[in-house]
């Protein structure tokens, strides 16, 4: 079995390391991943731009390759270059953070690396690990750190992974969206389908004076552009996020954030609704 592993967090972060790790026993291992952080970017390709192709090494030392563009790009780029024959499965992650939701999900680059595996016609699946608070440890200095464990999640994608090479994708799946709660109160796999909305979203600018930490931090860190200006006519705004608190049961949500179990929903990229239902419409 050929396996082809991207990411959106980049080529360097341990999610990815860990999904090597999880399924190396499975077959032959292939990585290419962004060189950066692309969390959010969707499924966004740069097409007749140059790309930056480099070798590179994981954590322990194992060979992968980083793509100076997008997770999408990063698939087609090791799916259509670098591998010698296009790959069975895709693996995308193990993310750091959340995917859920029919109403953002696209707008995920990891789950979005999976849906351009499946436009190439190779099964995929998309992995997360959901953080919440109880990932965040005080040190004895007083600083804060985010724990990522890995473990739970290394093992259910094992498990998913060897399911798919033995019994294949069921019929009308052509990805399956995997998320793990880093505060389990059960191991054991739901199968779900997709919650309504994960996200509520928010501008703001510098007169919220509560979100002033949020607002300044990318100018404290020097990753705003000089050309970023506010006068007259420029205006510097933010967009922010919330989670959603409620969630139907039976859904992704409901299975993460309520019953703190793996959540395992199937999906398919068949967008359209039955035509019948414009019969009297148009």
């Amino acid at each position: 079995m050929k396996i082809l592993i991207s990411n959106d967090d980049g080529v360097n972060a341990p999610g990815i390391f860990a999904a090597k790790e999880a399924v190396k026993d499975l077959g032959d291992i292939t990585v290419v991943a962004p060189e950066d952080n692309n969390s959010g970017v969707g499924r966004h390709l740069t097409m007749f731009k140059h790309l930056q192709l480099s070798r590179c090494k994981l954590e322990d030392n194992s060979p992968a390759y980083s793509v100076s563009g997008t997770p999408a790009d990063s698939v087609v780029v090791g799916a259509n270059y670098i591998m010698d024959e296009k790959p069975d499965l895709v693996i995308a992650g193990i993310n750091s953070g959340v995917n859920i939701s029919r109403k953002d999900l696209t707008s995920s680059g990891t789950v979005c690396a999976a849906l351009e595996a499946v436009a190439m016609g190779i099964p995929a699946i998309s992995v997360s690990l959901f953080m919440d608070y109880t990932s965040f440890e005080e040190d004895e200095d007083g600083n804060w750190h985010l724990n990522q464990d890995f473990e739970l999640s290394k093992k259910i994608l094992h498990e998913c992974v060897l399911k798919i090479r033995e019994k294949g994708f069921p019929e009308g799946v052509d990805l399956f969206n995997l998320n793990i709660p880093s505060n389990c109160l059960s191991e054991t796999v739901k199968i779900t389908r997709l919650s309504d909305k994960m996200l509520n979203k928010t501008v703001i600018d510098d007169k919220e004076d509560y979100l002033q930490e949020i607002f300044t931090y990318e100018f404290k860190h020097n990753k705003v552009p000089n050309q970023y200006i506010e006068d007259d006519t420029h205006k510097i705004v933010m967009i922010t996020s919330k989670l959603n608190e409620s969630y139907e049961e039976g859904t992704d949500g409901h299975c993460l954030m309520v019953e703190k179990r793996p959540s395992l929903t199937p999906l398919n990229v068949d967008m359209s609704v039955p035509v019948s239902k414009l019969d009297n419409w148009y």
